[in-house]
């Protein structure tokens, strides 16, 4: 892969975060990109908006992105770490490496993608840090639903 800046690539799916939040949804955005840095699709998680619990950041980019030949090349950005599904999204497609905006608020499947040999790169970026923790504490049951906690 081609020296990219996953900062840059970050702000997309920080972008798509912050829409899902001013929708009322829960603020996790994500893209998928090519390994030359080609932003293939970016969504957020909509779980809230559409009453569609697939509809997870990831989930949501990797659809607009399309079908492709192989995603062994492509990077998958987002703002949060990967919960378990997406997690396993990353692994079915043989994504080849995720960038994570940060694992502070929710690890997720970090390690468990790190053992399959997924190259992840945690940014611990300041902003969704704060994004996630002041989302946390203003809708605490919403998050747990989205993370199947009860």
């Amino acid at each position: 892969m081609p020296d990219i800046d996953y900062r840059a690539l970050l702000a997309t799916a920080v972008a798509e975060a912050r829409q899902g939040l001013a929708e009322g949804g829960i603020p996790i955005g994500a893209a998928l990109y090519g390994g030359d840095g080609r932003l293939l699709g970016c969504g957020h998680n909509r779980r809230v908006q559409e009453d569609d619990p697939s509809i997870h950041g990831e989930t949501d980019a990797f659809r607009k992105a399309g079908r492709q030949r192989s995603y062994r090349d492509t990077i998958m950005v987002t703002t949060l770490a990967p919960c378990w599904y997406c997690s396993g999204l990353v692994r079915q497609f043989n994504i080849g490496a995720v960038v994570v905006g940060e694992s502070v608020t929710f690890a997720g499947g970090v390690d468990w993608l790190r053992e399959a040999g997924v190259r992840v790169i945690d940014l611990a970026d300041a902003e969704c840090i704060g994004m996630m923790r002041d989302f946390i504490a203003a809708r605490p049951a919403l998050w747990n639903e989205d993370i199947g906690e009860e």
